[in-house]
This record gives C-alpha cells, sequence and structure tokens, in this order.
C-alpha cells in the first residue's frame, strides 16, 4: 500500500483557490445541497484559504477569518475518496498553527453534527444548542490553542 502524501498549504494563487472552490464545491452543494450562493460567500475576501493536496492532487479545504477577536474555523472538506486517512486532521493543524503564529489563543468553529466526533478528537468542546445553518444541524464548539 503506497503512502499518501498529505500536503497543506496557505493559498497563494489562483490555481490553488479553484482547486479549493471546487472541493468545497463538491462537498458542500452537490453532495449536502446546500445552496452555491451559500457556499462561496461574500467573506470569502477576508479570509484566509487552506488547500490539501494528497499525492499532488486536491483533496481538501478550508478557510480561516478574525471574529470578534477571535478565530474562526469554516469550510472545513475533504472529498469522500479521502475522508479517514487524517486528511481532515491535516487541515486543522495547519489551520490551528496559523492562528497561534497569527497570535489567536482561541478557536470557534460551527460543526455539523455528524462532525462533532472528529472535532472532540482535535480538542474542541460543544459551546452551544443544536442550530441550522443551510438547513444542515449545527453546534458551535471552541478550543483554546
Amino acid at each position: 500500500m503506497k503512502s499518501n502524501l498529505l500536503d497543506v498549504q496557505i493559498i497563494s494563487n489562483q490555481q490553488q483557490q479553484n482547486d479549493a472552490f471546487a472541493i468545497r464545491k463538491k462537498v458542500f452543494v452537490e453532495e449536502q445541497q446546500v445552496p452555491p450562493e451559500e457556499e462561496i460567500d461574500k467573506l470569502e475576501s477576508e479570509s484566509t484559504h487552506f488547500i490539501l493536496y494528497i499525492n499532488e492532487e486536491p483533496a481538501g479545504a478550508g478557510r480561516f477569518r478574525t471574529v470578534d477577536g477571535y478565530g474562526k474555523v469554516e469550510r472545513i472538506c475533504v472529498l469522500k475518496d479521502y475522508r479517514g486517512t487524517g486528511a481532515g486532521k491535516a487541515i486543522m493543524e495547519k489551520i490551528e498553527a496559523y492562528a497561534k503564529k497569527e497570535g489567536f489563543t482561541r478557536l470557534k468553529l460551527n460543526a455539523q453534527t455528524h462532525a462533532i466526533p472528529f472535532y472532540s478528537r482535535l480538542g474542541y468542546e460543544v459551546t452551544s444548542e443544536e442550530f441550522l445553518d443551510a438547513g444542515i444541524p449545527h453546534k458551535t464548539m471552541m478550543k483554546e490553542i
């Protein structure tokens, strides 16, 4: 079995941005039926974007932005074929390292309820009741870094 080379990068060019948006569209719009206008939103330009390549193929994405003085992790997604490979954890570790370097001590995210166990394993704790976002049940989670 060939090992996968996971490479998470902060997006720095248009090709990487296109790759990230294509992954987000596939996961959120096609798989989860999120309306396209809700998925790619007006906050893209104020976000730092991340792309994950596995063996040089685009496989996952995420974004990070500052909200009210804390770091907000958003749009974490991995293509179906790469789930369970450590891809999501690699994206989160890169975002957390970036946030720490930028001086953040606390991160927040809104997790789809099915993903709460994943984020819990990474040290995030549920801090809200369940709510709907794009018709999908979520809970807010926080982590001190």
